[in-house]
């Protein structure tokens, strides 16, 4: 493509000058640059599969049994468009292609691979063949479950947590290959996922620049380096589960199934406990995404580093021990609910800790609201509402009554779309100039973000209501329930929001691909930002810098006073006046 074509003439061979073929240097690469955008290029593709399943599951609830007024014709004569288990089939892969093949490849994959060597100056990966081997085995992964689209019986459909022993016993999800699929997919995933972990750890601590100390790291590195280290520990749980359940699907082993005095509560343990460290390896990403560009287009420094980063470091040790909160209404005894309860709601600290600093660095900026400050701006107060929602849920007696109710959906969506979705557009928008030489249009930038921001909140907010009405998640026509048919307007409602949503998404796909081709040549450092990804050309070379790696003199906390110009100089220019410290 154009946009990048302007690296393959510099990208060469760390002990040669030559240029590289066009296998090696957009398929089989091993820039982590060109690794990011086959990422980005991944999570944006499967987001298109994910949101026309959501769409598709949105209709068959708005319109479960009445045709739609005015298309009747379209659909069948009983208004709905699909059959049982189909529908299973299509909010189960819904949340696991937007969750395993979304988010996590754009947040942590692309922008991992991007920002990582570029903010801490570095050349490249520490393993440059290991980080491409991480994208093409979790592309293959992803084919993978898309081909379960196509084998006899259809795909999973068990949900994307897939309980024992609906998922374990055959006969019960049919004795198709879609679940084998959905086990071997996501055990491919994690093996590619823990080797981009493994990379990112290693390049963290053994190859910053002259000067970057770790407490000198922007944020969104810390987030990323935390984030890895959740991968690498809580990824094996996983696949160890997956491939245990797969075993009981086909080679007659009995780890989740009673009849063979299996335990289906083991798959719920081991599943919880990579499952609550995956909702920070989701959003913590983001979280440092925004507090990277916050500080940016608030023309000041983030407010309260050091809370910052040890905020994330305790969020992700608490990770650990909430898990037991998903597991309230399985008959776990009162006392252990109690302790999970406690640390739920002591987990909620440190993430209030980032929000309070976030507004501390709103307080009396002169805010600059550009299209990615817009998109940050919309992570913080969705993940606001996502968080407390989310108090609720720690309480035990109110757990209990909105447990597997839209209320639950609610809550995720506010934390995974408003949360990380906003984030990776926030991100997109930013890192565009750098990633490939060139802005995105403004105007439809606008286009994109309202709309967006708009029917978002009118698609999820309404699912409180018929959370707390008693609107159970996973059925296929609330309308034969009588108690819930006095709210099946909400459902109307919220599918028509959500297909405004899903259109409201065509600016991004016009911006990001006109933007691609012809959009304006990117400065240097249009965003006028301090870290040291700008210092590098637009869009950066292979191996990023010359023959001599930046030197970096000041952290994004060292800085002589809030007002001072000298606060907003790249890193790599030294410090002046009394107040400022030299490397």
């Amino acid at each position: 493509m154009s946009a990048t074509s302007a690296t393959a003439h510099a990208h060469v061979e760390h002990g040669g000058h030559h240029e590289l073929g066009f296998v090696r240097t957009y398929i089989f690469s091993t820039d982590h640059k060109m690794i990011a955008r086959q990422f980005l290029f991944l999570g944006l593709s499967m987001m298109i599969l994910g949101g026309l399943l959501a769409l598709v599951v949105r209709w068959q609830l708005a319109w479960p049994e009445t045709p739609v007024p005015g298309l009747g014709g379209i659909l069948k004569e009983t208004g709905g468009i699909l059959e049982p288990g189909t529908y299973n089939m299509a909010f189960t892969m819904h949340a696991t292609i937007m969750i395993f093949f979304v988010i996590m490849p754009i947040l942590a994959g692309s922008f991992g691979n991007f920002c990582i060597p570029l903010m801490i100056g570095a050349r490249d990966m520490a393993f440059p063949f290991l980080n491409m081997l991480s994208f093409w085995v979790t592309c293959s992964a992803g084919l993978i479950m898309l081909s379960g689209f196509f084998v006899e019986g259809g795909h999973a459909a068990a949900g994307w947590t897939s309980y024992a022993p609906l998922s374990a016993v055959p006969a019960y999800t049919g004795v198709n290959w879609g679940q084998n699929i959905w086990c071997i997919s996501l055990f491919i995933m994690g093996v590619g996922s823990m080797m981009g972990s493994i990379n990112y750890i290693t390049t963290i601590i053994n190859m910053r620049a002259p000067g970057m100390r770790l407490f000198r790291m922007p944020l969104v590195v810390w987030s990323l380096f935390i984030t890895a280290i959740l991968l690498l520990l809580a990824l094996p749980v996983l696949t160890s589960g997956v491939a245990m359940l797969l075993f009981d699907r086909t080679l007659g082993t009995s780890w989740f199934k009673p009849a063979g005095g299996g335990e289906p509560l083991l798959w719920q343990h081991l599943f919880w406990y990579f499952g609550h460290p995956e909702v920070y390896i989701l959003i913590l990403p983001a979280m440092g995404i925004a507090s990277e560009i916050l500080p940016v287009f608030c023309r000041k420094p983030i407010f309260g580093y050091h809370a910052m980063a040890f905020s994330m470091i305790a969020i992700a040790f608490l990770s650990w021990i909430v898990y037991g909160h998903h597991m309230f209404v399985s008959g776990m005894s009162p006392a252990l609910g109690m302790a999970f309860t406690v640390t739920t709601m002591v987990i909620a600290v440190p993430s209030a800790i980032k929000t309070f600093n976030w507004l501390g660095t709103l307080w009396g900026a002169r805010i600059q609201f550009t299209v990615p400050m817009l998109n940050a701006l919309a992570f913080v107060s969705m993940f606001v509402i996502g968080g407390l929602s989310g108090i609720f849920m720690a309480s035990t007696p109110v757990d209990i009554y909105i447990q597997d109710t839209y209320f639950i959906v609610a809550h995720i969506h506010y934390v995974v779309f408003g949360g990380s979705i906003f984030g990776a557009f926030a991100a997109i928008y930013y890192w565009f100039p750098k990633m490939f030489g060139r802005m995105t249009s403004t105007v439809l930038g606008h286009l994109h973000f309202w709309p967006t921001f708009v029917f978002f909140n009118l698609t999820f907010f309404p699912m409180h209501i018929i959370g707390v009405g008693g609107q159970m998640r996973r059925i296929y026509n609330p309308t034969q329930y009588e108690f819930l048919q006095h709210q099946q307007h909400w459902n109307v409602f919220i599918t028509y929001s959500a297909l405004a949503l899903g259109i409201s998404q065509i600016p991004f796909v016009i911006n990001f691909f006109w933007s691609l081709f012809a959009g304006k040549k990117a400065p240097l450092n249009p965003w006028n930002s301090t870290t040291l990804e700008w210092t590098a050309p637009s869009p950066p070379p292979h191996l990023n810098w010359g023959p001599t790696l930046p030197t970096v003199y000041r952290g994004p906390y060292e800085y002589s006073s809030p007002e001072s110009k000298e606060d907003f100089l790249p890193q790599t220019t030294p410090p002046v006046g009394a107040g400022a410290r030299r490397h």
